[in-house]
């Protein structure tokens, strides 16, 4: 698929590698455009589990709009206003949390697309439009926006089919720590009846000719999940990175004697 949007544009591209990104919790400017270039192909902007808000939004885009990542913003639900004040801020991609049947999925694609396929509500001067001055931008924007849907329960993996049917469903996305949790093994991705629909939802969503990606804990999980046929994937997040290695670190310096002190010489 053509389009002026990077993530999208690699949904479609069977010829390059994994796009690979991470998570962003620390609401920080300066974290994300550090990380954008650190070779992350995404980061996505998660709005659901963090107290980030629009305007704090609209910084963090900036910031990765300087470095060669491109964003995914994660919203807090499967809402018209909220949509709509992202893609207003500046958003291109968005992922829409918790989505259970082809009706939500139905939803969120017109939350994202101007009338007349859609119901996005205009604005004449937002960032997105770059401020008014991105030539036909309320004709082009469906396009180039990409709307992607979480899948978090086995019974949004059973309605799979149906949910990637849905015109302006750009890409899934399976969401593994809410799926452990629907399954009764939270906090355990890795246990055999996870991985077992996991990697079923992958074949599901092959089956009906729609990219689907997820996110790991750590390389091993995310190289399973690709293996699996995972499109895109990400891995752990900013704020994981960052303690994981303080921790190691600091566990290579605790513990460290001082060599002893070499007496002086007597005169």
């Amino acid at each position: 698929m053509s389009s002026n949007n990077p993530f999208k544009s690699w949904l479609g591209d069977t010829t390059r590698a994994t796009p690979l990104g991470t998570w962003l919790m620390a609401a920080a400017p300066a974290t994300a455009e550090a990380l954008g270039y650190g070779g992350f192909d995404f980061l996505v902007v998660d709005m659901e589990h963090v107290p980030v808000e629009f305007t704090d939004l609209a910084h963090i885009l900036r910031a990765i709009g300087c470095t060669p990542a491109d964003a995914v913003v994660r919203l807090a639900w499967n809402d018209q206003v909220l949509v709509k004040r992202a893609l207003d801020a500046g958003a291109r991609t968005v992922m829409l949390p918790f989505v259970q049947n082809a009706e939500e999925a139905k939803a969120a694609a017109s939350y994202t697309r101007y009338p007349p396929h859609g119901i996005r509500g205009v604005a004449a001067v937002h960032r997105g439009s770059r401020f008014g001055t991105i030539p036909n931008y309320l004709k082009s924007a469906n396009d180039d926006i990409c709307t992607i849907v979480q899948l978090e329960t086995p019974e949004a993996i059973e309605r799979l089919p149906e949910i990637a049917a849905v015109e302006g469903i750009d890409a899934l996305f399976v969401g593994p720590g809410d799926l452990s949790a629907a399954m009764g093994h939270i906090g355990n991705i890795a246990h055999p009846e996870v991985q077992a629909l996991i990697e079923r939802a992958a074949k599901d969503a092959h089956a009906a000719g729609k990219p689907v990606g997820i996110v790991g804990p750590n390389p091993d999980m995310v190289k399973r999940f690709i293996g699996y046929g995972y499109d895109f994937a990400a891995i752990a997040s900013d704020i994981a990175l960052m303690t994981g290695r303080a921790s190691e670190w600091l566990g290579q310096l605790k513990g460290v004697e001082k060599a002893p002190a070499t007496p002086m010489a007597a005169y």
